[in-house]
């Protein structure tokens, strides 16, 4: 049996180049032709390898979440909540910032200006960011169970605004922000959050002035 034509480029190779694309003009800004070239192949070839632009998009997105956004899935494991957020935020800075890479997150940016067109690659990033919310508030809720945060503690409230102070530093890094800058933010940022082994002290009751 004759075989078929070898591929004339590398997939994986491919997709990793077309993830510097997207990353850096977002899916509407990233054109066939900016992909095409990029990678060094014919339309057709891409057509062939992964059947649409879309597809391509959504290997591009498996490949950046099981790369430069692993610091979520590694940031769940650590010991306790205030580790979690913290390395959630640290990883946040890192990522956003890499001189190899351009700047702020695709996630976060990969969809925010396409056309009514293109609502299911914009449907697709919310999700995305809805699970890591998602694998946010189950980490807090084992940590209340576990005593690590407080019985009144809200995971639902903590995931929700962790992933804000995330979102908030890609927006930041795209915006020209450096790494040392961002960093400090997330320094006042952690500040702020009242470590699970330092309860609230009750307010004192006023003393009577003494005569």
């Amino acid at each position: 049996m004759a075989r078929g034509r070898p591929r004339e480029f590398d997939v994986d190779e491919a997709v990793d180049t077309a993830l510097a694309v997207f990353w850096d003009r977002g899916y509407e800004g990233a054109t066939l032709a900016d992909l095409t070239d990029a990678i060094g192949i014919r339309r057709g070839s891409l057509y062939a390898a992964f059947g649409s632009k879309e597809a391509l998009f959504d290997q591009v997105l498996l490949r950046y979440g099981e790369t430069i956004a692993r610091y979520i899935a590694r940031a769940v494991l650590l010991p306790t909540a205030h580790d979690v957020v913290a390395a959630v935020w640290r990883g946040a800075v890192e990522a956003t910032t890499d001189e190899n890479t351009p700047h702020g997150c695709l996630i976060v940016h990969g969809a925010l200006s396409c056309s009514a067109d293109n609502d299911a690659v914009r449907a697709r990033l919310a999700e995305i960011r809805r699970s890591d919310r998602q694998r946010l508030r189950e980490r807090f809720r084992r940590a209340v169970d576990s005593g690590d945060l407080s019985a009144g503690a809200d995971p639902e409230a903590l995931a929700t605004y962790v992933a804000t102070v995330q979102h908030g530093i890609a927006v930041q890094a795209r915006s020209g922000a450096g790494r040392s800058e961002l960093h400090s933010m997330v320094d006042l940022a952690l500040a702020g959050l009242r470590r699970p082994e330092q309860p609230e002290r009750p307010e004192q009751p006023e003393q009577p002035e003494r005569s």
